[in-house]
């Protein structure tokens, strides 16, 4: 059997930031090659990762990928089993390369499909084996959960912490006026831009839940067709992005601090870890 040096050994703990004692004895089983200890290291983890799927993932963050300057935006959801994990330097770089991946192609719809794409920092490693590296060290369950891809100008917002991310997509308007439009929808949660985007069935429930209200209040019959049109104003104005009052400017809705940015709101998402 080879020597295995501590030299050795210690340069393979820099290079997969495992335990001294993995590496000396992956080294042993492999005859002191190093690139055969790391695939070894690698299946390894491979096998652990596969026995501990069933853990729960109920933290992770978003990483977004949106210059107004290109014509594409995504979002990536990485997930993890504890909020440390979550803002650990490595994982925060790993679900970004995942976002900025995702923008280079449009073949790609699955949580598999990116990870099998070639790392945008570290190729020809693909996304898999920097994620499968990662997370043999770090020895937590991590999923790839929501991705999306819009094609189009966009901006993003991302919460400190990682875990609310928004996508924006817009025509016109200025940087400033964008950023500050993902921190309203990241804040006020809106379901829809506008009451044409929402969901009918949502609209028909409301309509009757107020008339329902109107008439335990007492109120003429003839008068309640008036009064609901009023009322759905207030629930318009609680759900849809261009009817909510401007969180910076209350006295302004969403719609005309868009209009006066001379930007036409296209599409937005918003997630949150955990949530949907």
């Amino acid at each position: 059997m080879a020597e295995i040096t501590a030299a050795a050994v210690k340069a393979l703990r820099e290079k997969t930031g495992l335990p001294m004692m993995d590496c000396k004895k992956a080294l042993e089983q492999a005859g002191g090659d190093e690139e055969t200890a790391i695939r070894h290291l690698r299946e390894q983890g491979k096998k652990w990762g596969e026995t501990k799927a069933g853990r729960e993932t109920a933290f992770g963050r978003f990483a977004t990928h949106a210059r107004l300057d290109e014509p594409v935006g995504t979002m990536v959801e990485l997930l993890c089993e504890s909020a440390p994990v979550a803002g650990n330097e490595e994982f925060v770089a790993l679900a970004q390369d995942l976002a900025d991946a995702l923008a280079l192609t449009t073949a790609v719809s699955t949580g598999d499909a990116l990870l099998a794409l070639p790392s945008p920092r570290r190729a020809p490693m693909t996304l898999r084996e920097q994620f499968d590296e990662l997370n043999n060290r770090i020895r937590e369950v991590f999923r790839v959960g929501r991705i999306v891809r819009v094609d189009g100008r966009c901006g993003s917002y991302v919460h400190h912490n990682g875990s609310v991310g928004v996508l924006l997509q817009v025509e016109g308007g200025t940087a400033e006026a964008v950023k500050d439009v993902c921190m309203h929808i990241a804040f006020a949660k809106p379901k829809a831009i506008g009451p044409a985007d929402l969901d009918p069935q949502l609209i028909q429930q409301e309509r009757e839940i107020q008339t329902e209200r109107a008439r335990n209040e007492g109120k003429p019959e003839n008068i309640i067709p008036k009064m609901i049109e009023g009322r759905m104003k207030t629930f318009y104005a609680e759900n849809c992005l261009l009817e909510q009052p401007f969180v910076k400017d209350a006295a302004k809705t969403v719609g005309q601090v868009a209009q006066e940015a001379g930007m036409k709101i296209v599409r937005f998402v918003h997630w949150e870890i955990g949530k949907g």
